[in-house]
């Protein structure tokens, strides 16, 4: 009996003990998570974008860089890794360690579209932490400065009774530009040829050049061009006009095409095991950097929608998109070509 008795206070006390070693460990983690966000980043923090410098992303991302540097009080530098539809800069940063100092900058395609899409070597929702949402932003259907045509409905009147039809820019396959391409397509049964790119940036010089005929661009990586003069733009995306455009119609008005709105997102995410204090402080500091009254004008002219969002609605955010992209590649029966 006394060693049955002995035996029961020995188990009580090694729970007891047990329960206390778990509880200052779970004490000395709370206690160390601020100061973890006190001391990040301990070197550069390095913006990955999945797209060719100029693109919308990139823009977004080279207007944050210099003030989060400022705020982390360490460099803060754009590395572009163009492929796939995003999803190699996706990739890469999911392979990276996760202290917060290599972080995605995530647009539409890598993380709302891909995955239903085309075989990916990462689950957006379960391998990336979203920290916040920058901006949500048109596209711009923007053509050569010469083109033949200065509507939507001119346009989708010479691809029908053209033969070889028009050819089509896409920043890349699966991209919003994708989407609203095949759909303009679709409603309007015009003749256009899909010719994708590696972002934004080339495709837009391609418009410049003369050498295709039509694109949805980002409204922030085209708008300079239009305003000089140097490409037309006919119509925009969303379902509402751009407030810094007010006088160029949207495609469903132009186009008499109900329900048209496709736009291009841009935020920023980091490795799944990236500490919870990082999100929070990045999530902090860049919303601090998008409300700032210099770069919320700066984006909302040059057609930029900004969104402060915190991290569990940024989250909520991309979700919603995955399941409203789902949706269209069923409707539309978008495929890999």
């Amino acid at each position: 009996m006394r060693h049955d008795a002995q035996s029961h206070a020995g188990a009580r006390a090694l729970k007891i003990a047990r329960r206390l070693a778990a509880a200052a460990g779970l004490a000395a983690l709370m206690a160390a998570t601020p100061a973890l966000a006190q001391t990040y980043p301990t070197r550069e923090v390095t913006l990955v974008v999945g797209y060719a410098a100029g693109g919308t992303g990139d823009v977004i991302a080279r207007v944050i860089s210099d003030r989060l540097a400022k705020k982390l009080g360490k460099p803060v530098v754009v590395d572009n890794r163009a492929g796939a539809s995003g999803s190699l800069a996706a990739s890469y940063v999911v392979k990276s360690a996760p202290d917060g100092q290599t972080l995605l900058v995530g647009q539409t395609a890598e993380i709302s579209i891909n995955p239903f899409l085309m075989k990916i070597a990462y689950d957006p929702q379960a391998d990336l932490l979203p920290i916040a949402l920058a901006a949500v932003v048109p596209l711009g259907l923007v053509a050569p400065e010469k083109a033949p045509f200065s509507t939507v409905q001119e346009a989708i009147e010479l691809a029908k009774k053209t033969p070889a039809g028009l050819t089509f820019a896409s920043s890349g396959i699966g991209t919003p530009s994708h989407f609203a391409t095949d759909m303009l397509k679709a409603k309007s049964k015009a003749n256009f040829t899909l010719v994708p790119y590696k972002g934004a940036g080339p495709a837009l010089n391609d418009i410049l050049g003369g050498h295709v005929d039509l694109f949805f661009s980002g409204l922030p990586a085209a708008v300079q061009n239009v305003r000089a003069g140097r490409m037309k733009l006919l119509a925009v995306s969303s379902a509402q006009r751009a407030a810094s455009l007010p006088n160029v119609p949207t495609v469903a008005e132009a186009a008499n095409i109900p329900g048209f709105d496709i736009t291009l997102w841009v935020g920023f995410f980091a490795p799944k095991g990236t500490p919870a204090a990082i999100i929070t402080r990045l999530n902090t500091d860049i919303n601090e950097i998008i409300s700032s009254p210099e770069v919320k004008e700066r984006f909302l002219a040059e057609g930029a929608d900004v969104h402060v969002l915190s991290v569990e609605q940024t989250a909520a955010f991309t979700r919603a998109e995955s399941a409203k992209y789902k949706g269209l590649i069923q409707e539309l029966g978008i495929k890999l070509e």
